[in-house]
């Protein structure tokens, strides 16, 4: 079999060497064009990620999910921690609480906005578990599970996750909603919408994790 492989080796070489490149004529700035046309909206990262490649967006969003389940399984049968200690000290106290409100608000800009200005789900979804982690090191992790489970937070998470997953199928299918004015916040078509329910999956999936960490591992 290893003179197939080497054959196969050496005819993606010529392939790569002799065959040109068709797309080495498009110039960066008309494959920007094309996407921003393409999604109607200025920003061509959420265009790439939640319309042209759309399919490997929502096995990343599967995929997320899996870990996180993976962490409560993996640690449920472990002891508790004994004894969590969290800051205590005044300037920590303010600090954090300082840095989880400007992370929670850059976390909504990015999920309202995203799709006009450099920003998307994801990072919005890590700036709102960063300012879930901010909180988690100066609380009680007793007063952290309650909130937790007031809210409904985990039963949030499996519904954005659910609605992701049905309105990427519907567009995966060809349907689309209106594009509006290119830089208007209402538009996109249903980009913004797709921006907004990946932040809450990650904002929330980042909660449930860091609740189980400092739960069976304290702060780490």
């Amino acid at each position: 079999m290893k003179w197939i492989y080497t054959l196969a080796a050496i005819a993606f070489a010529v392939k790569m060497v002799i065959i040109p490149n068709t797309a080495s004529s498009v110039s960066s700035l008309e494959i920007v064009k094309s996407l921003v046309d393409d999604g109607g909206v200025p920003n061509a990262v959420s265009v790439v990620i939640f319309r042209n490649r759309l399919y490997d967006t929502i096995y990343e969003v599967v995929v997320f999910t899996i870990a996180i389940m993976g962490a409560n399984f993996l640690l449920a049968t472990e002891k508790p921690a004994s004894k969590i200690h969290q800051f205590t000290d005044q300037p920590s106290i303010i600090l954090a609480r300082l840095g989880s409100t400007i992370a929670a608000l850059v976390g909504i800009e990015l999920a309202i906005r995203g799709h006009l200005s450099p920003g998307g789900g994801f990072a919005a979804g890590v700036a709102g578990g960063t300012a879930i982690g901010l909180i988690a090191i100066i609380s009680s992790p007793e007063w952290m599970q309650a909130i937790y489970r007031r809210w409904q937070a985990a039963t949030w998470e499996k519904i954005s996750v659910l609605v992701f997953i049905v309105l990427a199928a519907i567009t995966l299918s060809g349907f689309e909603l209106p594009h509006g004015e290119l830089g208007a916040l209402f538009s996109g078509g249903i980009l913004p919408i797709l921006n907004i329910l990946v932040a809450v999956k990650v904002a929330l999936g980042s909660w449930a994790v860091i609740l189980v960490f400092i739960r069976y591992r304290g702060l780490l």
